[in-house]
């Protein structure tokens, strides 16, 4: 009765208490839709992992929870980039696998035996559901608790996030952007209290978000440029000090002590902007110290020397390190970022991969929808009250919109802050116009009589924006604003929900279409053929395909591959695209060296499917013709006109190329004589088709996605083809010259039939 009292006549620690309830009840709605707007693809589907990386990130972690962490710490694999093979456990990073351990370990302590699998398949949503309570936190430090929870929901189901964690999406960033948010809200907090234990605890966070991702180096950029941007503005404080004192220290050796890492942090540049802030926040502070300590006369004078002191033994420090090749220069990645066309010349491999392609203007719309015009203004309100930690989310803003627009994949760095500023607006926008009664001038005189710090510190850092009632807040216009934005509101959901369900929940390796009487039918093309390759082919048999396929190749198949997604050998992937680039005589040779068993190849010529390797197939050129340019050429390859041509028009050298022969060999018979139609290029192609003498078909999938091949043994090889060419070519040379070629030729096929 007397809780009931208290909220009848409005105590105000009942309200608060009863806010407090509410704002619970609503995260774990939001977190709760968060999950379920993930669930599409195990709904429509099956629970399954996704795309290429998370196979790889799914090997390792049955490979944990079955060896034990320190089995997997010194996992060597000698299953992949034969006969390299790869040292595993120096070289991921193992913060999502470990976590996944964890789970799946406790689970099995209270008696839940849940397979590790569906602990995969679902880690991403249910971290979606932290990121949103994160994504509040943060918020309520920028604003209040209402734009917070504003943030959370636009968190939780905007499809820029979404795209990298619906269920089955395997990768880094399922708990990556938990923890930078999270990361990011310690760091807000250790500025505002000039804390070292929230130093200490963004640092903890911080670690956990340098063994999860390689975007970690976004945080150790992003932090340092907020201190260097705060000091400039004459900002400096005991505060930020000890803030980024803590978080540097602990961060950094912390950092170290993943193996993939190591030395890095002092080694390269990437991370020489938190070691060179580190060292001026010590110097600023010095000079600090000294301004009490000297007269202002002597103290200018100090300062001046000092400071041109400290710049040239810095920058001439720095030069001297990095030409001496103890300060390792920018990496590749990280040029690209900045001269968009420096990885298509100088790195190809970097370059052929779609997520690191500039970002289309409708993306960012179709990530994003309304909140894209609603960040600028959100943005806006934070240059209105310039407080530290909204100096942060204006520095964030300019990066990661710039970021965002030079490479696609790094959106998923650009929503989050999109959320948290587009929930600022709308909730100006609500503070405004939802206020019952309208704001008199008796009111204002009232609010102006108050100090300008309380006025903000009572608004969450932002300024009042009432004032003199003149009409504009009328219940008309209030009802018309707030009713308008309720229909944006729900307008964002659909969106959200449609995108995900079409766009962003169909798992890589399970296609879907729809028949003439709109119902769904399932293209397992690729499932089919690695089953086919587990079940048929013996265990230690070498598969070669192009570096897209080894992760799923590793993980479904289980098979060794000679190349995979981690794309740490450029040599050993050019030399791949080298057989796939070359005549069979050439290829068959590599083939042989590197004991290939089987050749996969995908082709969607028969469904319409794009994805398929003619249209990778310049990558490979080009990669090729990286390392050996006077063998691969890219021009060859195109037509006198510079077109890229796969019918009749085709040039000899991409016809008799192995990839060539690989997708078409036997195509043409599938149609009527003369008709045989590429559907994916829109290309009529010869009626005959082209002739294999290195491989045999061993399997083709249902709807022709699929197709690989058997490499013949060499005695196979030498009888059915260099046997018989090899010795008409040395006839027929010397018959028609009688010189040394015709002579050469034959004893080369001599050879190769006694070998």
């Amino acid at each position: 009765m007397s809780t009931v009292k208290s909220i009848l006549f409005k105590d105000p620690a009942s309200t608060e208490s009863t806010r407090s309830i509410l704002r619970v009840l609503i995260l774990l709605t939001i977190a709760a839709a968060a999950v379920a707007s993930r669930l599409f693809s195990v709904i429509r589907f099956e629970s399954i992992i996704h795309e290429f990386d998370p196979w790889f990130n799914f090997r390792a972690s049955k490979y944990l929870v079955k060896h034990g962490f320190f089995d997997f710490w010194n996992w060597f694999d000698d299953r992949t980039w034969y006969p390299l093979g790869r040292v595993t456990g120096g070289t991921l990073y193992p913060g999502l696998m470990v976590t996944s351990g964890a789970i799946w370990h406790a689970l099995r302590m209270i008696s839940l035996p849940v397979d590790i699998r569906n602990i995969c398949v679902l880690l991403a949503p249910g971290f979606s559901g932290l990121t949103a309570f994160a994504t509040y936190l943060f918020t309520k430090e920028m604003k209040d608790s209402g734009a917070g929870l504003l943030a959370a929901a636009f968190m939780g189901i905007a499809p820029g996030y979404i795209s990298r964690s619906v269920a089955g999406s395997y990768d880094n960033e399922a708990i990556a952007i938990f923890l930078l948010m999270f990361t990011f809200y310690l760091w807000i907090k250790a500025a505002k209290l000039g804390s070292a234990m929230w130093g200490g605890l963004c640092a903890l966070f911080y670690f956990y978000m340098v063994s999860a991702w390689g975007g970690y180096v976004f945080i150790t950029n992003l932090i340092p440029l907020h201190v260097l941007v705060l000091i400039l503005m004459g900002r400096y404080s005991g505060r930020i000090y000890v803030a980024y004192s803590s978080w540097y220290a602990l961060g950094t050796l912390a950092s170290m002590q993943v193996p993939f890492v190591g030395f890095l942090p002092v080694k390269t540049s990437e991370h020489m902007a938190a070691l060179g802030i580190f060292g001026l926040i010590q110097l600023v502070a010095f000079v600090d110290y000294l301004r009490g300590q000297v007269p202002s006369k002597q103290f200018n004078t100090l300062l001046r020397a000092l400071v041109i002191l400290v710049t040239i033994v810095a920058f001439t420090g720095l030069v001297t390190l990095t030409v001496t090749g103890v300060i390792a220069p920018w990496s590749g990645r990280f040029y690209s970022l900045w001269d968009t066309g420096y990885a298509k010349i100088h790195i190809p491999i970097i370059a052929s991969v779609s997520e690191h392609q500039p970002t289309a203007w409708p993306s960012f719309f179709f990530d994003l929808n309304m909140l894209i015009w609603l960040f600028p203004a959100g943005v806006y309100l934070c240059f209105r009250q310039l407080t530290d930690e909204h100096v942060f989310i204006i520095v964030y803003s300019v990066m990661a919109s710039y970021f965002a627009g030079v490479m696609v994949r790094l959106m998923l760095t650009l929503t989050p802050i999109v959320c948290v500023a587009a929930a600022i607006t709308v909730s100006s926008i609500f503070d405004t116009y939802l206020e019952i009664d309208s704001p008199q001038e008796s009111d204002d005189d009232s609010e102006s009589k108050k100090p300008k710090k309380e006025k903000v510190k009572e608004t969450g850092g932002f300024l009042s924006s009432k004032a003199p009632y003149i009409g504009i807040y009328s219940i008309t216009s209030k009802v018309a604003v707030v009713g308008a934005f309720s229909v944006y509101l729900i307008l964002f959901v659909l969106h959200c929900t449609w995108v995900t369900s079409n766009a962003y929940s169909s798992p890589s390796v399970v296609l879907a279409s729809r028949m003439p009487d709109g119902s769904q039918h399932i293209i397992d093309d690729f499932r089919e053929a690695y089953y086919w390759l587990r079940k048929n082919t013996p265990y230690d048999s070498k598969i070669m395909s192009w570096w897209d396929y080894g992760y799923q190749i590793g993980g479904m198949a289980d098979r060794t591959t000679l190349v995979d997604n981690n794309t740490w050998n450029n040599t050993h992937i050019a030399t791949v695209g080298k057989a796939m680039a070359s005549s069979e005589e050439v290829s068959y040779d590599i083939l042989r060296k590197h004991e290939v068993d089987y050749v996969l190849v995908i082709f969607g010529g028969l469904l319409g499917y794009s994805g398929d390797d003619i249209n990778k197939f310049l990558w490979m050129v080009r990669i090729a013709e990286g390392v050996w340019p006077q063998e691969v050429q890219e021009r060859k390859f195109f037509t006198h006109r510079g077109e890229y041509k796969v019918d009749h028009e085709a040039t000899d050298t991409m016809k008799n190329s192995l990839m060539y022969k690989m997708s078409y060999y036997k195509f043409p018979s599938l149609f009527p004589p003369g008709q045989a139609q590429d559907r994916v290029r829109g290309a009529r192609l010869p009626s005959e088709g082209p002739v294999l003498h290195t491989l045999d078909e061993a399997f083709t999938s249902e709807n022709w996605i699929v197709r690989i091949y058997k490499v013949k043994d060499l005695d196979q090889f030498g009888r059915d083809h260099f046997s018989v060419s090899a010795f008409e070519g040395g006839k027929k040379k010397k018959g028609k010259k009688g010189g040394m070629a015709g002579r050469a030729a034959g004893k080369r096929g001599r050879r190769v039939a006694r070998i």
